[in-house]
C-alpha cells in the first residue's frame, strides 16, 4: 500500500487517533494525543475524520519519504519543516508527490508536533484504537515508536482545496502555564495549609516528564491519608506521593493508583502542559466542575466556529 517510508524516526514519534476508550476494565489506558488541540486542527485542516490517525512527533527529528501523491498538515510545536530541503509553513495544507522528502526538525517553541495526512494513516485498530502505548505494546505499527525503514500506509490523494489557520487563532506555546484544577473528594485529605501551599506556589517541570505523567518540583504538599486502596485514575489527576512533589498524570497513565489526589487538571490545560519543556513553570488555580464544563463547551464551540482560510 502507498504511504511513507521512515528515513529518520526522531526521538519519539507515535501513531495516534483520539484514544482508546472503554478498555480500563482490561487494564488498558487511554493513550491518544497529548495535545488534542493541535491534533484536532491537523485533521480539520485536511477535512479528515476527527478520529483519523496522525503522527505525534515529540521534540522532532523526523524524516519521511513519500511514495504517493498526498496532502499533509503539520501543527503543534514550532519547528523547522522542510520539503525537499525548502522550508514550508505549519498550520496549512501542503502537497507532496512521490519521492518527496519531508523533514520535521527539532522543536523551537513547544515540544510536540502533529503530522496529518489526507485521509489519515491506515492503521489497523487494537482494542478499538490505533493509538500507540509503548508500555502496553499495543497500537501503531507494532506497539512501539517509529523505527527507521518503517512503512506508514495511507490512501493518498491530494486535497482539492487548501486551507490554513491564521496566526491569531493558533495556540501559543511558551515556558509558563496556569493550570485549572477541579478539586476531588480527596481534597479533604489535605488540610487548609497544605491546600493553600499547593495553590499559591509555583512548580517547575523536572526531567522526569513523559506520556505517563509530568513530575513537578517545588513546595512540598502532604496529605493526612495513609494506606489508601488503589483506585481508578482520570486524565490530569494530580497525585501527591510521599515526597510531597506533585505528579500530573497524562494519557499513558496507569489505570489505577494508590496515591492521594488533590484534584485534576482539565483536559484543555493538560494539552497546554504537554507542550512545556523541563524547567518550565506552572501554577494551579482551583475551579468548580461547572466552570470546567463551561470551559470545555466554550472552547469546543470556538474550535468549530473558527474559520479556516483558503490558501
Amino acid at each position: 500500500m502507498s504511504g511513507f517510508v521512515v528515513r529518520q524516526p526522531g526521538l519519539l514519534s507515535l501513531l495516534h487517533d483520539r484514544g482508546r476508550y472503554g478498555a480500563h476494565d482490561l487494564g488498558l489506558t487511554t493513550g491518544g494525543p497529548l495535545d488534542f488541540i493541535a491534533f484536532d486542527w491537523a485533521n480539520r485542516l485536511l477535512g479528515n475524520d476527527p478520529n483519523a490517525t496522525c503522527l505525534e512527533v515529540s521534540f522532532g527529528g523526523l524524516t519521511l519519504e513519500a511514495d504517493t501523491a498526498t496532502s499533509v498538515v503539520v501543527t503543534g510545536a514550532e519547528a523547522p519543516c522542510k520539503l525537499n530541503g525548502a522550508e514550508f509553513p505549519q498550520w496549512q495544507t501542503v502537497d507532496l508527490a512521490p519521492g518527496d522528502r519531508l523533514e520535521i526538525g527539532f522543536a523551537i517553541r513547544g515540544t510536540r508536533t502533529y503530522l496529518a495526512v489526507s485521509g489519515g494513516f491506515d492503521i489497523a485498530p487494537s482494542f478499538g484504537s490505533s493509538s500507540t502505548v509503548v508500555r502496553e505494546k499495543i497500537g501503531g505499527l507494532c506497539g512501539d515508536k517509529l523505527q527507521a525503514q518503517d512503512h506508514l500506509p495511507c490512501s493518498g490523494g491530494v486535497q482539492s482545496t487548501h486551507y490554513r489557520l491564521d496566526a491569531g487563532d493558533r495556540p501559543r506555546y511558551g515556558d509558563f502555564a496556569r493550570l485549572r484544577v477541579v478539586p476531588g473528594y480527596q481534597q479533604d485529605a489535605f488540610d487548609a495549609v497544605q491546600q493553600w501551599r499547593f495553590f499559591s506556589s509555583e512548580y517547575r517541570l523536572t526531567e522526569r516528564c513523559d506520556r505517563m505523567g509530568f513530575r513537578l518540583e517545588g513546595e512540598s504538599v502532604h496529605s493526612q491519608m495513609v494506606g489508601m486502596l488503589s483506585e481508578g485514575i482520570c486524565l490530569g489527576a494530580i497525585q501527591i506521593p510521599a515526597d510531597g512533589q506533585p505528579i500530573v498524570l497524562m494519557n499513558d497513565r496507569q489505570t489505577i493508583g494508590g496515591y492521594p489526589k488533590i484534584g485534576s487538571v482539565i483536559a484543555q490545560d493538560t494539552a497546554r502542559l504537554s507542550q512545556l519543556s523541563p524547567g518550565a513553570a506552572v501554577r494551579f488555580d482551583a475551579i468548580s466542575i461547572e466552570q470546567a464544563h463551561n470551559i470545555h463547551c466554550l472552547e469546543r464551540a470556538r474550535f468549530e466556529r473558527t474559520r479556516m482560510q483558503p490558501c
